[in-house]
């Protein structure tokens, strides 16, 4: 498994698979317990949601996030789509590939609210992919893996976009 940044290691707790969300088959969809069919749900229901988010509450490191100031003005004057578009690429550009260019670095801690998302989500880099939300390292990801990240980290800021209101 790549190297992980100092903070991760020294804020994160442990995850046991008692904590481990289902891992995604291929397709990008729910395996059920045996790891065989998939289940017939979509990539990020409310239910995979709500899970993740209460295993990233258990995070000090994680939870520290918030959009503030000039993300959520940056939010409010680009507004989700451009937002989103914004992910799909950050996610296409640096987390794509298997190796990507300064994995566990890539991904700032401050200037846009994808980045803050990204970080409170676990979805900085293929290491934390891979720990949160068990999407192997070892290869490209895929369409629906990329789709998958993107809407973690759209419904993170639509949350804090909310909240900040």
């Amino acid at each position: 498994m790549p190297k992980k940044p100092a903070e991760h290691n020294q804020t994160e707790p442990e995850t046991t698979d008692a904590d481990a969300l289902p891992p995604l088959d291929d397709a990008g969809q729910v395996a059920d317990a045996q790891g065989a069919d998939a289940l017939q749900e979509p990539v990020l229901s409310d239910r995979r949601w709500q899970q993740l988010k209460n295993r990233l509450s258990g995070s000090k490191f994680r939870s520290r996030f918030q959009l503030r100031g000039k993300e959520l003005d940056y939010l409010r004057q680009k507004g989700m789509p451009t937002i989103t578009r914004h992910a799909r690429d950050f996610v296409l550009s640096r987390l794509s590939v298997i190796d990507p260019d300064k994995d566990g670095k890539q991904t700032p801690m401050r200037g846009h609210p994808v980045f803050i998302a990204q970080h409170a989500t676990a979805t900085c880099c293929r290491g934390c992919i891979a720990k949160w939300h068990h999407i192997p390292t070892a290869r490209p990801l895929t369409d629906q893996e990329q789709a998958y990240l993107v809407d973690v980290i759209r419904r993170w800021i639509e949350e804090q976009a909310k909240d900040s209101e």
